[in-house]
């Protein structure tokens, strides 16, 4: 019998993407999404699309039911739904979802005796070394070690993720570092920095860098560890350590906008963090500058995907071939004003054929 594939989150970026992937190889896919979210992309995808909260485990029992042709043990759980957050401020939100929801789901495959489990956590989780140390997988989770509430909120769910793997539950944690790529609907920070920046509203930006990868990475990876990952073992899924000098001169290259951004000193970010918080709220979109993404860009982010690699054959693309693709996206998506698509074809094109692509 073929696997079931149960994704939840599946109308994120992250999940989506897993969906997608699945699909493309004919599996037999469920995606949970929120009550009142839409179906079209999902649909589109031919995923059997179920609609609950997993704040609230009664409204998500019917996702995890099966009639008597389907064995429990062949059924597949892949727990993407989230809430990233690089606000400053609390939000009660985060920890309800994300380390409760978390719980819930943890239950809800016990009860149901889920043939394996794979739980999506994040780097954030993972208590930071020194700088000049390279990040590498751990077992161990201390809330109380990690700084910002969606990092606390992340290690608290992996701490109950691996006491659930010692009671027995068939599950394996992945931690993506900064997800990034197309196909994010949900204006996520980054892509919300590269379109603010193509429509002209980002003019400054500070120093500093972080470990991004590809979603279509990160799918790739957890499906690599649906088949060779080992039950109660932590994989990290990073991609490419780049500083933001780095990256907005890809940003220039690729979109043919040659836009002056101005270096503001730490100091004066940290001071204007608040108010660039309350810019975005008034958006109504979430902010891409914060006194926690100010502190993130600063950390130790050198994570190692050596295990991954080893055990699983991962591989990430390079990061250049993320940004080509996301701003083709934003463009094909009417996201992005007055774009020009002639200095990504002037750039994207001839690597394409002098890879064979």
């Amino acid at each position: 019998m073929e696997y079931l594939y149960l994704v939840t989150g599946a109308n994120g970026h992250l999940g989506y993407t897993v969906c997608q992937m699945l699909r493309d190889q004919a599996k037999y896919v469920r995606g949970l999404i929120l009550p009142k979210d839409k179906e079209e992309r999902l649909q589109a995808l031919g995923v059997e699309i179920y609609h609950g909260d997993i704040t609230k485990p009664e409204s998500i029992e019917s996702f995890f039911d099966f009639d008597e042709h389907i064995n429990p043990s062949q059924v597949v759980l892949i727990h993407c739904a989230g809430i990233v957050s690089i606000s400053q401020k609390k939000n009660p939100l985060i920890e309800k979802v994300n380390v409760d929801g978390t719980r819930h789901i943890l239950s809800l495959v016990k009860q149901k005796q889920i043939g394996k489990m794979i739980y999506v956590s994040s780097v954030h989780a993972i208590i930071e070394k020194p700088h000049g140390e390279i990040i590498d997988e751990t077992k161990t989770f201390d809330p109380s070690l990690v700084t910002g509430a969606y990092a606390q909120s992340k290690a608290l769910a992996s701490k109950y993720v691996i006491e659930a793997i010692n009671e027995g539950i068939p599950a394996i944690i992945v931690h993506p570092s900064g997800i990034i790529g197309p196909e994010d609907q949900g204006h996520g920070h980054m892509t919300m920095m590269i379109e603010d920046y193509l429509n002209g509203y980002l003019t400054s930006r500070v120093n500093g860098a972080y470990d991004f990868v590809d979603a279509r990475d990160v799918a790739d990876g957890i499906l690599k560890v649906v088949s060779y990952g080992r039950i109660g073992e932590t994989y990290i899924l990073s991609g490419t350590y780049i500083n933001l000098k780095q990256l907005f001169a890809l940003l220039q290259t690729y979109s043919g906008k040659k836009r002056a951004i101005h270096v503001l000193p730490r100091w004066f970010a940290k001071l204007s963090a608040p108010l660039a918080e309350i810019y975005y709220k008034l958006r109504k979109l979430p902010p891409i500058y914060s006194s926690y993404s100010l502190y993130t860009l600063s950390s130790n982010s050198h994570f190692s995907h050596e295990k991954a690699t080893q055990e699983l054959g991962y591989q990430p693309r390079p990061i250049e071939d993320t940004i080509k693709d996301t701003l083709m996206w934003l463009a094909m998506s009417n996201r992005v004003k007055k774009v020009s698509i002639k200095a990504y074809i002037q750039h994207f094109i001839p690597l394409k054929k002098k890879s064979g692509l």
